[in-house]
């Protein structure tokens, strides 16, 4: 079985829910995260987790939402992950992008993240885009703090940050930027960092790999990741799969096994 260890369930219409779920079972997809991206909105992730059992969640600010949640504390990002189902902290980062929040707000709310995943030991669902430098000062930062669980979601960066990362004890999950036909360099990267840090996403609704493109993406669709990290690796895709789950538990150990 896979795990698609990121993935937006509240982004799709409540009723198309139960045919998304039936085709990442049909997959092969044992179980799901769903990732909050409005503090405001935890509730939201709370109820999709217990009401479908294939599915854990996480609570978090999105570095584009930091600007209106500023007023939520790092005990208060503590207290909303007591539910059961909530498995991680984030996701939270930065994104300089699209520059939709102040950088300082952005990294302000980045380590009140990382302070709740180091006082929970949950890890820490990062974004990051067009930061690189800044996400690896901030974790090198805040580790010589304490350490923390962390996982450097749809990785799309440089290798800088990717060995910086698991230096730190962290994790990469890769979505389906790396079946893009231009995303050579990733897949070389792919194939190179140890295989015992490395999980798989869709990030659906977004990024649907190939030969999805167009379409909207799914959970189900982490199977075709999957393959062609399989192939970057010169493994079969059982192998992975068993592999990226033994990883995913590793690192979300408060995942018990759905059903």
């Amino acid at each position: 079985m896979l795990i698609d260890s990121h993935c937006h369930l509240d982004f799709f219409p409540p009723y198309d829910l139960p045919a998304i779920l039936t085709q990442a079972r049909e997959a092969g997809i044992g179980g799901m995260v769903t990732i909050g991206t409005r503090l405001a909105n935890a509730a939201t992730q709370i109820a999709l987790a217990a009401a479908h059992p294939p599915v854990w969640a996480s609570i978090g600010s999105h570095p584009h939402n930091v600007a209106d949640e500023t007023r939520f504390t790092t005990a208060d990002i503590i207290a909303l992950a007591n539910h059961p189902k909530i498995v991680g902290i984030g996701e939270s980062g930065l994104d300089y992008h699209y520059q939709t929040a102040p950088r300082e707000t952005q990294a302000l709310m980045f380590r009140r993240h990382i302070e709740a995943a180091r006082e929970t030991r949950l890890p820490l669902i990062i974004h990051t885009r067009d930061a690189d430098e800044d996400t690896a000062a901030i974790l090198h930062s805040e580790a010589g703090q304490g350490g923390f669980p962390f996982l450097l979601h749809c990785f799309s960066s440089g290798p800088a940050l990717a060995h910086a990362a698991i230096r730190l004890g962290g994790y990469i999950s890769f979505s389906g930027i790396l079946t893009f036909p231009k995303s050579h360099e990733l897949r070389a990267l792919a194939a190179e960092l140890p295989i015992d840090r490395l999980l798989v996403e869709t990030d659906s609704p977004y990024l649907a790999p190939v030969p999805h493109r167009g379409k909207p993406c799914q959970p189900a669709y982490v199977a075709r990741t999957a393959a062609i990290l399989a192939e970057a690796r010169g493994l079969t895709p059982e192998a992975i799969a068993a592999q990226t789950t033994e990883n995913f538990h590793r690192l979300f150990t408060k995942a018990t096994p759905c059903g």
